[in-house]
C-alpha cells in the first residue's frame, strides 16, 4: 500500500550528450516516466531531480541508474532507445531497464530498435555482445542472419568497427560458381542476395551502395576469403553448414584485431557432396571450451516467421528423428 511519503532523489550526469539522450527531445523521456510512474521529474543543468511518493520515485531512480550503467558499459545509449525501453518496461513488469536496453539493438541509420522476440534470440544477442566469435545453429526463420546483421550495422554506425564483411559459401543444391553465367558480381549475386536483403532492410539501397564503393561493406563468397586478415571488422558467415571443415578453418583464421565474427547455419540442411563433412558440424566437437567462443542453439520455438513455418520445422524435426531411430535400430533376421 502506498505510504504517501514524499521524497526527492537526485542524479548528476556530467556527460552532456548522455544527459540529453536520457532526457529526450523536448524532455519526451522524462514525460514518459512522469506519466507511467506518477512522479515529477526536473532537468536542471546536468542534474535530474525526481519528486513524488516513495513508491514512484524509487523505481524511476532505479531506471535512471540502469540507463547510466548500460551507457557506461557499452559507451553510449540512444534517446529513442530509452523511450522505447520505458514502454516495454511498463508492459513487462518482470524485466529491468538494464535487461531491456542490453537486449535491444538500435539501428540508427533507419531510426529503429530491433529486439529479440524469444528467449533463444535473447541468448543469441547477448552471446554476440559478450564474445569475439559466436556460432548460431538453428532452423529457418529463427532470426540467425537478421539479428547478426542488425548487430553488425549497429557496430558500424557506432564506429566500433570500420567495415562489415558478409560471407556465404557459393553452394546451392549442387550447383557450382562456374556453372552460372556472367562476371564475378553476377555469379555471386544469387548466393549473397539473402544477406543483401537483410542489409537493405536496415540501411537502404543508397547507403549500401555508397558503403560498398568506400569499401566499408564487402559481400563475397567464402572461397575469396583465403589470404585475408580482417582487422576492425564485423564478419558474418551465413549458411555455414555448407562450408567444408577446411573452409571453416580458413574462415575462422581470418579474424584480426578488434574484430568480431558470427557464424550462422542450419545443420539439418547441408548441401555438400556426400562424404564431405560440414565445417559447422565439425567445430562443435572442439571449439566449445575456448574462451571468447560461444555456441547458441535455436529451435522451432524461436521461429518468428509465419506460424506455418514453425509447424513445418517441427514436422521435419519429428520426421528426421524417426528416420534416425529406424536407422539406429538393431536389424533382426527372420
Amino acid at each position: 500500500m502506498p505510504t504517501g511519503r514524499k521524497i526527492e532523489a537526485r542524479l548528476s550526469i556530467e556527460d552532456t550528450d548522455l544527459f540529453v539522450n536520457i532526457v529526450g527531445k523536448d524532455e519526451t523521456n522524462l514525460k514518459l516516466l512522469e506519466k507511467h510512474f506518477n512522479c515529477k521529474t526536473i532537468a536542471r543543468g546536468t542534474e535530474l531531480i525526481i519528486r513524488g511518493e516513495e513508491e514512484q520515485v524509487d523505481p524511476v531512480h532505479a531506471i535512471l541508474l540502469d540507463i547510466l550503467d548500460v551507457a557506461k558499459n557499452r559507451g553510449w545509449v540512444d534517446s529513442e532507445e530509452i523511450s522505447s525501453a520505458i514502454n516495454v518496461l511498463v508492459a513487462e513488469h518482470d524485466s529491468s531497464m538494464a535487461e531491456i536496453l542490453y537486449d535491444s539493438i538500435p539501428v540508427p541509420l533507419k531510426r529503429r530498435i530491433i529486439r529479440p522476440k524469444t528467449p533463444g534470440q535473447k541468448r543469441y544477442i547477448r552471446a554476440i555482445k559478450e564474445n569475439t566469435l559466436t556460432f548460431c545453429i538453428g532452423p529457418a526463420g529463427t532470426g540467425k542472419t537478421y539479428l547478426a546483421m542488425a548487430m553488425a550495422v549497429c557496430a558500424l554506425a557506432r564506429g566500433d568497427v570500420n567495415r562489415l564483411v558478409l560471407v556465404r559459401p557459393a553452394l546451392e543444391a549442387g550447383e557450382k560458381l562456374g556453372f552460372l553465367p556472367g562476371d564475378l558480381a553476377e555469379k555471386i549475386s544469387p548466393f549473397l542476395r539473402p544477406l543483401y536483403d537483410a542489409l537493405n532492410d536496415m540501411m537502404g539501397f543508397d547507403r549500401i551502395q555508397r558503403a560498398v564503393e568506400r569499401g566499408s561493406i564487402e559481400m563475397l563468397p567464402l572461397a575469396y576469403m583465403r589470404g585475408r586478415t580482417l582487422n576492425d571488422a564485423f564478419i558474418i558467415m551465413d549458411e555455414a553448414q555448407n562450408s567444408t571443415a577446411e573452409q571453416m578453418k580458413m574462415f575462422l583464421t581470418r579474424l584480426g584485431f578488434n574484430s568480431k565474427s558470427v557464424v550462422t547455419g542450419d545443420i539439418t540442411q547441408v548441401d555438400l557432396p556426400s562424404g564431405k563433412p560440414s565445417g559447422l558440424i565439425v567445430v562443435q566437437s572442439f571449439l566449445k571450451k575456448i574462451d571468447g567462443v560461444s555456441f547458441v542453439y535455436l529451435g522451432e520455438e524461436d521461429v518468428v516467421r509465419h506460424w506455418l513455418v514453425q509447424k513445418i520445422v517441427a514436422a521435419y524435426e519429428e520426421w528426421e528423428t524417426n528416420k534416425r531411430r529406424k536407422a539406429e535400430a538393431p536389424q533382426t533376421s527372420d
